[in-house]
């Protein structure tokens, strides 16, 4: 079944919906996502969205404490533009119909974060995330020419390179057609074919095995990006939030770093503070910091935790400004205005991702990347706090010219979609080794948190890399033997992206932001810093038949 459309757009977080919506006036669209529509990323971001709001405030200021948290990777140009562009798509998300919270009066009530000089975190209450989702489905839905696909995951992108020997994949004469979507209901593949193709699948937090990642969050997009020859940039900076709810029940249930914004402070279990060991902002200091500080303290005692003390704030303003947490922590047995609260880091960020531009555009001709999929150069060796929503609002508003003129442009996909071959299942079966995706999938997010996780050394990385090896063959071989399913799918691409971060992390010989190894202890200097880039150039075929499979 073909399904054609002028625009692809593969998730439904703000980076996807946002430029679903802009590029609408330009053509038909088609929005892709492998679960319900607001099953995202975005849906759960608690803080809020970093943008320049206060008459004290300044886009200088903020350029300059997201250059600080980068530690010397950021590229600064992308840095200025979204930092300067950010507000006025902020003020488009008001006009849409966002409801942020207001002080008393007028103006909005800004919160501060880690590493942030200045209060400019725009919430609404702790469900921002949540209310930016529902603004941006809400005009969606009003849209006549959208077209939703729900439960639907893309298996591979079709690019030129597949149809044409002669070229390299992921070279300046490669350009993607389209994608293989698999329609999980039906179990059929679909081959849909558009103008240019929008990837904003979000992160990768499931490679982990504590993560405040959405079970969605398996990687699809740089796996998928890097099948078809994408180049791959920064996967070693994982951020991990320092604080997420210690408890068995609780699926590592984010806390939100505004709580610390707000007054909250770390401690041990014998009630002593430690963060002002690490840095001059104590517990508003930047996330790796914060995240290795627990790691080293939690090592140093034995402890399964730390704790987060809020008592010393006002009872009602905590349940106030925080409802969420404030139910949630209540739901596991805590009063946060009563009680420390245990937390422990989890995987929360992918700092790397598919390489863009300043447009959002990829290598590969016609294929652009925006939100936490691609990288930028926004944030360099670490994220700065709530940048990652204004880098999806900004990036997709400034693809969509790139993206409308690719449309005027289609020569090369009006001569090559005929040759476009559908979906072929070969010889493939239904699978009766279901356990083999269980335990591969546990087994990979074991040994990343144990070998690559906050810390690393030479040999976890060299114990890391050996096993995905191993683990890569094994699905491989499932992959190609029996019907694909969206569980084979997830576990073939967290493999694929696990495999990303070791390689990314064993060929940086330096400690930087989010990439800390113990052999490697000091940082080279910010001028010799360099961005790490990985790519497939391998050629891929895309159908299970069997006499053409040579993945």
């Amino acid at each position: 079944m073909d399904i054609s459309k002028d625009f692809i757009v593969i998730g439904s977080g703000v980076a996807g919906l946002t430029y679903a919506l802009k590029v609408a006036p330009y053509g038909s669209v088609a929005i892709v996502t492998k679960a319900a529509l607001d099953e995202s990323a975005t849906k759960y971001a608690q803080g809020g969205i970093a943008s320049v709001m206060a008459e004290d405030d300044s886009c200088d200021l903020h350029v300059a404490d997201t250059l600080e948290t980068g530690q010397g990777l950021c590229k600064e140009d992308v840095v200025r533009i979204i930092c300067r562009e950010g507000p006025a798509r902020v003020e488009e998300l008001i006009q849409m119909g966002a409801r942020f919270d207001r002080e008393q009066g007028s103006g909005y009530h800004l919160s501060r974060e880690g590493g942030h000089s200045k209060h400019r975190i725009l919430h609404a209450t702790d469900f921002t995330g949540l209310e930016i989702e529902r603004t941006l489905i809400d005009t969606v839905k009003a849209q006549k020419n959208i077209e939703i696909f729900t439960h639907h995951m893309v298996v591979d992108l079709i690019t030129l390179a597949q149809l044409d020997a002669s070229i390299v994949p992921g070279s300046s004469r490669d350009e993607a057609l389209g994608a293989y979507v698999l329609d999980e209901k039906s179990g059929t593949v679909k081959t849909f074919i558009g103008q240019s193709i929008m990837l904003a699948s979000g992160g990768a937090g499931k490679v982990y095995l504590y993560t405040s990642n959405p079970d969605t969050a398996t990687g699809d997009g740089v796996s998928i990006a890097y099948r078809a020859g994408a180049n791959i940039s920064n996967m070693e900076f994982f951020q991990f939030h320092p604080t997420c709810l210690y408890h068995p029940d609780a699926k590592s249930f984010l806390i939100s770093e505004t709580v610390r914004g707000e007054g909250g402070i770390l401690r041990l279990k014998s009630g002593d503070t430690f963060m002002e060991k690490y840095h001059k902002m104590g517990c508003l200091a930047p996330r790796d910091v914060v995240a290795q500080a627990i790691d080293h303290e939690m090592k140093t005692s034995g402890d399964d935790c730390v704790y987060l003390d809020v008592t010393h704030l006002e009872g009602v303003r905590i349940r106030e400004r925080f409802p969420n947490i404030f139910k949630t922590c209540k739901k596991f047995g805590f009063d946060l205005a009563e009680q420390w609260v245990p937390v422990v880091p989890a995987a929360h960020y992918m700092c790397g991702g598919v390489a863009v531009d300043l447009d959002g555009q990829t290598n590969i001709k016609r294929l652009f990347a925006s939100g936490e999929v691609c990288h930028s150069g926004l944030h360099g060796a670490n994220r700065l706090a709530s940048n990652s929503l204004l880098e999806g609002l900004v990036l997709s508003h400034r693809a969509v010219p790139k993206a409308a003129a690719l449309k005027d442009d289609g020569s090369v996909l009006s001569q090559r979609a005929g040759q476009i071959p559908p979906w072929d299942s070969g010889g493939a079966v239904t699978s009766d080794e279901s356990v083999v995706v269980s335990h591969n999938w546990d087994e990979i997010r074991r040994l990343m948190w144990n070998y690559v996780g906050i810390v690393r050394t030479n040999k976890r990385l060299q114990r890391a890399q050996r096993r995905i090896v191993l683990l890569l063959d094994e699905i491989r071989e499932y992959y190609w033997k029996f019907l694909i399913t969206k569980d084979t799918l997830e576990l073939r691409n967290i493999a694929v992206t696990a495999d990303l971060i070791i390689r990314g992390a064993m060929n940086r010989k330096e400690s930087r932001g989010l990439h800390y190894n113990l052999d490697f202890p000091d940082t080279t200097d910010p001028k010799e810093a360099g961005d790490t880039l990985l790519q497939d150039s391998t050629p891929r075929l895309f159908t299970q038949k069997e006499t053409t499979n040579h993945e």
